[in-house]
């Protein structure tokens, strides 16, 4: 009788030798461990994290583009345009006030987050599919799965990049794309270890 070795696949972690807590299982998309205050000890919290973390994910990667297309068009940086008057949209003026701009747009999300709560599919909730999927991306089950990882790692940097550019904006007063070109031009002299703001005890 001959013998049979069997291998199994390591869950992937967040930091090598750390140990995954029981709760997380891997089954999530981008799930690699990473909970070091056991706040998704709760399944019904571990629901609501997993979704709150996509959404703000999804918003993240819509704003991040945003900041940096408005100064790549030349419209000024992503603080000064947002708060100018009048406001405009591709050069065209909006006969708005920045106010009822804000509350449209309250009134819109209000709306749509209404509809949202509304589905009680958990799956759902998070990947409603249909005309919010035009490109059919979830017809191959296989490579969906591999979507969701992917949509999950870049919401994850889309949040840190915005916490960058925010910081950016408070230690410089520029948006992302003149920092980058004030640095190119200078590295030795433009850099976050010179910036006061940025490191204010040195």
């Amino acid at each position: 009788m001959g013998s049979h070795v069997r291998f199994v696949a390591a869950k992937q972690s967040w930091m090598p030798g750390v140990k995954h807590p029981d709760y997380l299982d891997g089954t999530l998309p981008g799930d690699y461990g990473f909970d070091p205050l056991r706040l998704a000890e709760d399944p019904k919290l571990l629901q609501r994290f997993t979704e709150a973390e996509l959404q703000n994910g999804r918003w993240a990667m819509l704003g991040v583009a945003g900041m940096i297309a408005v100064e790549v068009l030349g419209q000024g940086n992503w603080i000064d345009a947002a708060v100018k008057s009048p406001q405009t949209y591709m050069g065209k003026e909006i006969p708005l006030s920045l106010p009822v701009l804000c509350f449209i747009e309250f009134l819109a999300f209000a709306f749509v987050e209404s509809k949202r709560n509304e589905e009680t599919d958990p799956v759902k909730r998070c990947y409603p599919g249909g005309p919010f999927d035009p490109l059919g991306f979830s017809n191959d089950p296989a490579k969906f799965e591999q979507y969701k990882i992917k949509e999950v790692k870049n919401g994850r940097l889309a949040m840190l990049a915005f916490l960058g550019f925010l910081s950016q904006q408070v230690g410089t007063g520029t948006g992302p794309i003149q920092n980058l070109l004030d640095h190119v031009a200078d590295p030795w002299h433009v850099n976050v270890s010179l910036n006061k703001v940025a490191l204010p005890y040195l």
